[in-house]
């Protein structure tokens, strides 16, 4: 991933930045779906081994057409790049989900997402460290306004009963978030979106259904209708669920989320990827009639201030970046 050594300058090239913007928001969105639809199913008896094998199935089988064709042929860029899709299909695909739904299965959701959602954080040390990429003091201060509004956003202030097996679960999902936006970013490897976010999700949902036949995923699922509690609720039969699953929640959002992280970098595209709560939040409200207290609608803003923040310290970083020597675009 050496194009990560050039994150802030390249990643925040002020030419694509809208369009990085609006495809890291369509994937927050997609992304933030997630946790409510599968609560349905999981209500029904699904497993969480099941919800996700069958979510990243879904869409596998979506993307997979779509990465072959925008390959065109190049087959070498699959094979020198083989290392690099296995890695994203086991951490950032198969993993991610993986551990993020084991984890709420020992804690509450809201400490659980908290955890992964260090995974900004954990970004811009991974750049700093391997890369010698320092974060500014407008980089650091958004940083920490995000960190204090996801705070507020999750409630976590009126206290959560917290599990050691719980922890470690969220902090490997919070691995596999950090591996997502690293890998996403990284444009020297020559693989057009389509064909990563394709290789990953093929990867990932055999490593899930090869958990399940040895038996360390529990693969129970079923057929009952799914009802859902809140205002935009109702009765539904299971493979709708099952659908959006796959089509929006991972396959629109994984596509999504690559093109957004090749155009804004892995730091400012992470710290984007923020509003992924937000939008979590707002779907346990329409689904399960969770309604966010008033506190998690200014930490809300807070979130929004936090991203504005790093977005200036990106611009900053790239400005001192280029100055030494111009680049001159064609």
């Amino acid at each position: 991933m050496t194009t990560l050594t050039h994150d802030a300058s390249r990643g925040a090239s002020v030419s694509r930045v809208p369009a990085g913007l609006a495809f890291a928001l369509v994937s927050s969105l997609s992304f933030g779906l997630s946790g409510a639809v599968a609560r349905g199913l999981l209500d029904t008896g699904w497993s969480p081994g099941a919800t996700t094998l069958i979510r990243v199935s879904v869409a596998a089988l979506v993307v997979l057409p779509l990465g072959l064709v925008a390959l065109r042929g190049r087959w070498e860029l699959l094979r020198r790049n083989a290392s690099l899709v296995l890695t994203y299909g086991v951490l950032a695909v198969a993993g991610a989900q993986f551990c993020y739904f084991s984890a709420v299965q020992h804690m509450q959701v809201a400490p659980a997402l908290l955890i992964e959602y260090t995974a900004p954080a954990a970004v811009v040390v991974w750049l700093w460290l391997r890369h010698g990429q320092r974060p500014g003091p407008v980089t650091l201060a958004g940083a920490a306004l995000a960190a204090a509004g996801l705070v507020l956003v999750l409630d976590v202030v009126s206290g959560a009963d917290l599990s050691v097996p719980g922890v470690l679960w969220a902090l490997g999902a919070m691995v596999g978030a950090t591996a997502y936006f690293l890998i996403s970013a990284d444009e020297d490897n020559g693989l057009p979106p389509l064909s990563l976010a394709a290789g990953g999700l093929v990867v990932g949902a055999v490593a899930l259904g090869l958990l399940g036949l040895v038996g360390l995923l529990p693969m129970d699922a079923g057929t009952a209708d799914v009802s859902y509690a809140g205002a935009a609720g109702g009765t539904v039969a299971w493979w709708v669920p099952v659908l959006v699953l796959g089509l929006v929640t991972a396959a629109l959002a994984y596509t999504s989320g690559i093109a957004a992280g090749r155009r804004l970098g892995s730091r400012l595209a992470s710290f984007v990827a923020l509003t992924e709560v937000l939008a979590a939040v707002v779907a346990a409200w329409l689904l399960l009639g969770e309604l966010p207290r008033g506190i998690q609608l200014v930490g809300g803003l807070v979130v929004l201030a936090g991203v504005v923040t790093v977005k200036l310290g990106e611009g900053r970083g790239a400005h001192l970046a280029e100055r030494p020597e111009p680049v001159i675009q064609n």
